[in-house]
């Protein structure tokens, strides 16, 4: 499948004749059909909603948009719950999942009114002391073993810091009852950036058998199951997207198998970040070097500091030569930045068309978990980003970072000065 942009040679000559590199722009258009055909896959289920994952995109402009689709947020922080709110969405459209909680966070999530979303045993004795038991709570699973669940960034269950053993959400949801709790839910994130077709469906199964096992167990009819993210992106052009419409039947059909003929009705949530923003955020970037030793280098003026999923992970990213599309590879280089790491790579060995200094590169598939996951090393300011809105206007939506914003929090030494 041929990585394609949804703008023009010439509009990126034109913005970056106009914005300093390196900068993010977001596709609106794009970004409002993935949440429109999220909806149809599960238009069957008449409670339905989509929780987007705020960490994947933490910016107030792609929060209106999420507000104007009927989205709730998915928060994992005091300053996520506050851009949710001031992006106009409250209340039980707020799922607040975190781990290691403290006081002050479960206080302000109750606040709120947002649902929130228990990831361990002890934390139910941590929320009542916080600030009481709210009548609507969900609790978090972890089975130990999933089919769908081996990724490089989430891992084997077994081995990751998510989530309640069986018997411990068990023991949870009757605490929870036993201390007022009158509408529970079931939340699971059993894999990330998972690009099999079969994994909401599988997921469906393995909840909803857990649904029917409480109701007999517990006497608890539960209001709604959280199937979280994880679906993933094709960030390669070989890899096959996900169908979500094929993945809401998938979930659709099990539903119908289990859970209808034995009477039961629930909401079915999910939480997605990656597959709604990620396909449809682009990072600009000028080459401002070309460098000839043991390998080939094309550097340019964006680090890991701007986009850190390649260095961290080994993650691929599909690039663009602005203008350069319909030509052939002509050289093997590792693109960088100039971060002092030598982890500070784009990509190792990419078959490009010939570089020059001044030429744009256009990182692809940067829509979720690129802005966000930046920071300072090295001095690096945090860049700008801008949205493409559905007019076809490009408009600054967070302003890059000045050397001001990096010194302020220094303002407790009296004695620096710069």
């Amino acid at each position: 499948m041929k990585k394609l942009l949804p703008f023009s040679a010439e509009q990126v000559k034109s913005w970056t004749g106009q914005y300093p590199t390196p900068f993010y722009v977001y596709d609106e258009q794009g970004i409002r059909k993935t949440v429109d055909d999220v909806y149809k896959a599960f238009a069957w289920n008449p409670g339905f909603r989509e929780y987007f994952a705020v960490k994947a995109t933490p910016t107030p402009a792609i929060l209106r948009v999420m507000e104007s689709m009927n989205c709730g947020a998915d928060c994992s922080s005091i300053p996520e719950i506050l851009l949710a709110k001031g992006s106009g969405i409250s209340g039980q459209r707020i799922m607040f999942t975190s781990n290691e909680t403290s006081a002050l966070e479960y206080q302000t999530a109750r606040e709120a009114g947002a649902i929130i979303n228990l990831d361990d045993l002890t934390q139910v004795e941590n929320l009542e002391n916080a600030c009481g038991i709210p009548e609507t709570v969900c609790c978090r699973y972890n089975p130990g073993q999933f089919n769908y669940a081996t990724n490089a960034i989430m891992g084997h269950m077994y081995d990751t810091k998510f989530g309640m053993k069986k018997e411990q959400l068990f023991s949870a949801l009757k605490m929870l009852k036993d201390k007022g709790s009158k509408r529970f839910g079931l939340h699971a994130m059993l894999a990330s950036c998972s690009l099999e077709q079969g994994y909401y469906p599988a997921l469906a199964r393995e909840l909803f058998g857990l649904v029917l096992e409480i109701r007999e167990t517990l006497g608890i009819t539960l209001s709604f199951v959280d199937m979280a993210g994880g679906i993933g992106i094709p960030y390669r052009p070989e890899e096959t997207p996900i169908n979500i419409i094929e993945a809401g039947e998938g979930v659709r059909k099990a539903y119908e198998e289990m859970l209808t003929p034995n009477g039961i009705e629930l909401a079915i949530y999910t939480e997605m970040g990656r597959f709604i923003t990620g396909p449809h955020g682009y990072l600009l970037t000028h080459v401002v070097g070309k460098k000839h030793i043991w390998k080939e280098y094309v550097g340019v003026d964006a680090s890991p500091a701007d986009l850190m999923r390649p260095a961290m992970y080994g993650a691929y990213h599909h690039i663009s030569v602005a203008g350069k599309d319909n030509q052939p590879a002509a050289e093997t280089v590792d693109v960088v930045g100039a971060l002092c790491e030598n982890n500070d790579k784009f990509a190792v060995d990419r078959p490009l068309p010939h570089t020059e200094i001044g030429d744009v590169l256009v990182i692809h598939d940067t829509g979720a978990h690129g802005h966000a996951m930046g920071y300072n090393y090295n001095g690096r300011l945090r860049c700008a980003e801008y949205l493409l809105g559905t007019d076809g206007e490009l408009r600054m939506i967070r302003r890059a970072q000045t050397v001001q914003d990096y010194f302020a929090t220094l303002d407790v030494d009296s004695e620096f000065n710069w």
